[in-house]
């Protein structure tokens, strides 16, 4: 008579039986090998056709040195560099402009002043940089007229700059930071919600075809149920970690993503923010299963838990433009809006190592005491074959 098998060994066979059971799924390698490619392809994509800072607009001056060199550098000190030109004359410049080649081309006039030509019209930033240029080439024409030099009045007015003091400067990582903000709360709202469904299926699975039976010959309750969570709970954490890498990889390879430092760090928070959240809602999910013998009939156990899902997405992206805000702040530390709020608050930037330390520590706390609730409901429910069991009957002593 061979040994009855310790808990450990028991729950890691189930484990890797679920483990291996999905993985080896047609479908699941032919889905994410298809998400995988997305992935890098739309990074490809939006690195491509996102638009540049080599987008500027294209000047072109006819016979006017001064001008171009008054405009390449007035364009740079207000923020619009500019794709500046010489071209020999003004026949040569409109039909530049007609091709397309040029967005305008200025034509020196006598006795003063330019004409701008263009295809419709200019935009209202790039012409206050060509009136600001025009009025500057004419200024050091007229000074150099009278005898004074330009250059002498250039240094002695160039120290009389206004400097600009933010009390609350913007961030100039910000958009990278929402955008990983973003990233993260849909990928754990999808995870959390795919693999805590695929928890309740596969035990209604076993049930209603009275495999649980044969199992629990042989296997405890609470070693079936820990192996179930822990294998589904690997594969679920081994997809988005294969979703993160390409992600993150392609975003910095082609420099769609800068912040490295914290994207990596949003990787990693959002991959341990899916154990935790996945370990709260899995239990709880596994107890729902249990409670009921057909797949049909899932969702009136388990549709409180997608309504607490649903609450926490819209939650956290009602959070993504004020991550810091006083009722996000608060949430953030409630279990399990912790597992969904906390990645954000990562990527943003504002979350304290004591709030993450704290989060965790609660998480795990108020998992642990629902995994007990949780097992006893799965030992009373999991051999009851035919109708519902009720929550109170589950929870009954």
């Amino acid at each position: 008579m061979s040994a009855p098998l310790t808990t450990t060994r028991a729950i890691g066979l189930v484990a890797r039986r679920e483990f291996v059971t999905q993985v080896r799924k047609k479908s699941f390698v032919v889905s994410n090998a298809i998400v995988l490619v997305a992935i890098v392809v739309g990074i490809v994509a939006m690195s491509i056709f996102g638009g540049s800072d080599d987008d500027r607009p294209t000047v072109g001056v006819v016979a006017a040195p001064q001008l171009s060199a008054a405009l390449g550098a007035i364009g740079d000190a207000t923020g619009m560099p500019l794709e500046i030109s010489e071209v020999p004359d003004g026949d040569t410049g409109r039909a530049q402009v007609s091709a397309g080649e040029l967005d305008v081309v200025l034509i020196p006039r006598e006795p003063a002043g330019v004409t701008a030509v263009t295809e419709s019209n200019i935009d209202a930033g790039l012409k206050t940089v060509l009136d600001a240029a025009v009025a500057q080439d004419a200024q050091s024409a007229a000074l150099t007229e009278r005898g004074v030099d330009p250059a002498e009045i250039a240094d002695a007015t160039a120290r009389s700059t206004v400097v600009v003091e933010a009390i609350d400067p913007p961030d100039p990582e910000q958009g990278q930071r929402v955008v990983l903000s973003i990233v993260a709360v849909v990928l754990l709202y999808m995870q959390i919600l795919m693999f805590g469904m695929y928890v309740a299926m596969g035990v209604v699975e076993e049930k209603s075809s009275r495999v649980v039976e044969l199992l629990l010959s042989t296997l405890r309750p609470l070693q079936l149920l820990w192996g179930k969570i822990i294998g589904i709970g690997a594969v679920g954490l081994l997809q988005l970690a294969a979703y993160g890498l390409v992600g993150v990889g392609a975003a910095l390879a082609t420099d769609t993503l800068t912040i490295t430092g914290t994207a990596l760090g949003v990787f990693a928070s959002t991959l341990g923010w899916f154990v935790l959240g996945f370990a709260f809602f899995a239990v709880l999910y596994a107890a729902a299963g249990s409670m009921v013998s057909r797949q049909e009939d899932v969702n009136s156990t388990s549709g409180p838990l997608m309504m607490i899902i649903l609450a926490m997405f819209f939650a956290a992206f009602s959070s993504v433009d004020d991550p810091d805000a006083t009722w996000s702040t608060v949430l953030s530390w409630i279990p399990p809006f912790s597992a969904i709020l906390m990645p954000l608050r990562i990527a943003a930037g504002v979350a304290s190592p004591f709030q993450i330390v704290g989060t965790i520590v609660l998480m795990i706390v108020v998992t642990a005491l629902l995994a007990v609730v949780a097992a006893k409901i799965y030992q009373r429910s999991i051999l009851r074959i035919g109708r519902t069991v009720t929550w109170k009957e589950a929870l009954g002593r």
